[in-house]
């Protein structure tokens, strides 16, 4: 089954240029749906039901911030709960656009200037895991947390805004204070939860377990959430101390 990919951009060229850019970063079977503008992807979303009753939602958002009917933070804000990984596409590279789309759910920020091959070379870090971020919004961020979010230096990263996007812009204790929810895993989130402690990558969990990666991207999520961590280090520690794997 091929996995569906939504692109919203109101711009013709870009659009296609985006396109380019997902079809060569995953070696994936697409269906790839473009829309123009924030209704038709509102409508585009909706005809593939909720992630609770669809079986084959969209599993890759792109999502430009400027559209000719409204923002894409809006369409970010309304989807925090649907099932796909959203990656903000934008030409925006300043401090109000990037956090405010983070804190409405993006899991990556791609700058649409980026030369093709950066921009394919971002985009299949999701399969590692890792968010997709260009190279230029990658230093803004490091800049913002060693200088605080008052722009004081020195300041503690522990008093940064949330970047909601991402698992959690807090280091999460191990051993102490993370719930014991593990009971809770699925056989299959238990399996996926084995390979990430062995070190493999997104990709080859996929490939030994005869799945797509986009669905064991979704099983990490899921496991982050139920272990209450944020990161694959802290569920290898975590499963390891409780005796998972």
């Amino acid at each position: 089954m091929a996995v569906k990919v939504l692109i919203v951009e109101d711009n013709p060229v870009a659009r296609s240029f985006l396109t380019r850019v997902v079809r060569e970063s995953f070696s994936d079977a697409l269906m790839i749906t473009e829309a123009g503008d924030l209704e038709t992807a509102r409508r585009q979303v909706a005809s593939q039901g909720s992630g609770v009753s669809s079986t084959d939602p969209f599993k890759l958002i792109l999502v430009d911030l400027e559209l000719p009917d409204g923002n894409g933070m809006e369409l970010l804000a309304e989807l925090v709960h649907y099932p796909a990984t959203k990656i903000v596409t934008t030409l925006y590279s300043d401090d109000d656009h990037l956090f405010p789309a983070l804190q409405c759910g993006a899991d990556g920020y791609l700058l649409k200037e980026d030369r093709f091959e950066v921009l394919v070379e971002e985009l299949q870090k999701i399969v590692r895991g890792q968010p997709p971020l260009s190279p230029a919004i990658a230093r803004r961020l490091l800049m913002h947390f060693r200088r605080g979010p008052l722009g004081s230096a020195g300041a503690n990263v522990h008093d940064a805004p949330p970047a909601s996007g991402f698992q959690s812009s807090r280091p999460v204790l191990i051993g102490r204070g993370a719930p014991l929810d593990h009971e809770r895993l699925t056989p299959r989130e238990s399996e996926v939860l084995t390979y990430l402690s062995k070190g493999f990558t997104i990709k080859e969990i996929a490939s030994l377990m005869g799945i797509k990666w986009f669905t064991v991207n979704d099983h990490i999520k899921s496991i982050y959430k139920k272990l209450n961590v944020s990161s694959r280090a802290e569920a290898a520690v975590l499963a390891s101390k409780q005796g998972l794997v």
